[in-house]
């Protein structure tokens, strides 16, 4: 790293002009119409939807050429780095990811019509199925994967190992403040009808 890149990463970040118009403008537009409303937190919820699309677009870029889609893709990466010789169950590579079964159906089946993964009988039981890459997925995931890191580093070069770690933390509880919410709302959903 030069010694300019590594003072450019020290600075304290600042927006870019445009998302700091668009914020501003936003922030004046509801005290314009709702002036006792607090809209830090549209704001905010605006710079983490605006991070996530820019994010997963940079990402996308290493396997779109493929015809994969981010979701394809990490369950592509589940299977290279979790999955047995014979495969996984859906109930599992569900577990792994967080996809819901029929959405795991859907997205086996794509990977299934590509010839990135195939499906076999669950010796153990043979109700289930068992799924693992086939080796042109194998190859296209460990073609891939080094072009994929590589992209996440440098959408997260900006920042310095502590602000990746801080951000880290305040996404970890995020998530699982978010996922324990909507957990407890099902739950209580379920209980009154």
């Amino acid at each position: 790293m030069t010694p300019a890149a590594s003072d450019e990463r020290d600075a304290p970040l600042s927006l870019s002009k445009d998302t700091a118009n668009l914020l501003n403008r936003i922030e004046q537009d509801w005290h314009r119409v709702r002036p006792e409303l607090d809209a830090s937190p549209m704001l905010t919820g605006l710079l983490l939807d605006r991070l996530g699309s820019a994010f997963a677009r940079h990402i996308e870029q290493t396997y779109s050429e493929e015809g994969i889609n981010s979701s394809n893709w990490d369950l592509l990466l589940t299977l290279l780095r979790s999955a047995p010789p014979q495969g996984l169950t859906h109930t599992e590579l569900s577990d792994l990811t967080a996809i819901s079964g029929p959405s795991m159906t859907n997205r086996v089946t794509r990977l299934l019509d590509k010839g990135l993964v195939e499906r076999m009988v669950n010796e153990k039981d043979r109700r289930s199925a068992l799924v693992r890459l086939t080796p042109q997925g194998r190859e296209l995931v460990e073609r891939l994967l080094p072009q994929h890191i590589e992209r996440e580093q440098q959408a997260l070069s900006v920042l310095t190992s502590e602000e990746l770690s801080v951000l880290t933390g305040i996404a970890m509880k995020l998530v699982e403040h978010l996922e324990v919410g909507a957990a407890e709302e099902e739950v209580g959903a379920k209980v009154s009808t």
